[in-house]
């Protein structure tokens, strides 16, 4: 535990600075999470949008990490881990998903089918919200369910603007999506299912979650990315406007 009287962990306060609690650790943990609201950074990122000392930097990011408050990217590059969202999902104070909710129920009448809002959790990507179809055969996604990242239109979305995407979906399908600014999959993560995805952006630019819309095949159709697509491409544009 570091020493409180030392001048590395105790941040200067007579300069009234923003987010100079006078706890020095709390102060530089909270200037970590911040760096790297904006997007992924190496280390010597960490250190250049923080000037931490690097030591510092290190122990305390690999701490996070253990918290899952810090994730690392296939790059090695620190990011925000998924505790950060469980703990505002736990208390029901997402901001994202109250703004979300008259966008999913728009989906969901103006196609006819379910509409759902995923967020990536490391290797797995969770259903934080949704509006369902009111009657007839329905694709339900339940909110807090956990799926693949290997699979389905909302993971292409979540990957295709990551530095390293991995191997679970070929480089032509990513490209294609950011062109399009949507993914449509069939059948890929549940049979006789197909999905409808568009990235939902925060501050920056940065994908936050995926938008979709989903249901069975034969109600869809083979072609309903270009029929549904340019609509929650639409509907993700607007969400991500009131994110600011």
């Amino acid at each position: 535990m570091d020493n409180p009287t030392t001048p590395e962990t105790v941040l200067p306060i007579s300069g009234g600075q923003p987010g100079d609690s006078g706890v020095g650790v709390l102060d530089k943990t909270m200037a970590l999470l911040g760096a790297v609201e904006a997007g992924p950074l190496s280390l010597a990122g960490l250190v250049a949008a923080t000037g931490i000392p690097r030591p510092t930097a290190h122990r305390l990011a690999v701490a996070l990490e253990s918290h899952s408050m810090l994730i690392r990217d296939g790059d090695g590059r620190f990011d925000l881990g998924p505790r950060v969202a469980d703990l505002a999902l736990a208390r029901g104070s997402d901001g994202l998903v109250a703004l979300a909710r008259p966008f999913l129920l728009d989906l969901r009448d103006r196609t006819g089918e379910s509409a759902q809002l995923y967020r990536r959790r490391g290797d797995s990507r969770i259903c934080v919200a949704g509006a369902d179809r009111g009657a007839g055969l329905r694709d339900t996604v339940p909110v807090g369910a956990v799926l693949t990242m290997g699979a389905g239109s909302a993971a292409q979305v979540l990957l295709a603007w990551e530095p390293s995407a991995g191997n679970d979906f070929p480089e032509r399908t990513l490209a294609a999506v950011r062109e399009q600014g949507y993914a449509h999959s069939i059948a890929e993560r549940e049979a006789g299912v197909g999905s409808v995805s568009a990235p939902v952006r925060g501050p920056g630019g940065r994908v936050l979650a995926a938008l979709s819309v989903s249901g069975p095949i034969e109600r869809l159709g083979e072609r309903a990315g270009p029929r549904i697509g340019p609509l929650v491409r639409e509907a993700a544009d607007r969400l991500s406007a009131e994110l600011g």
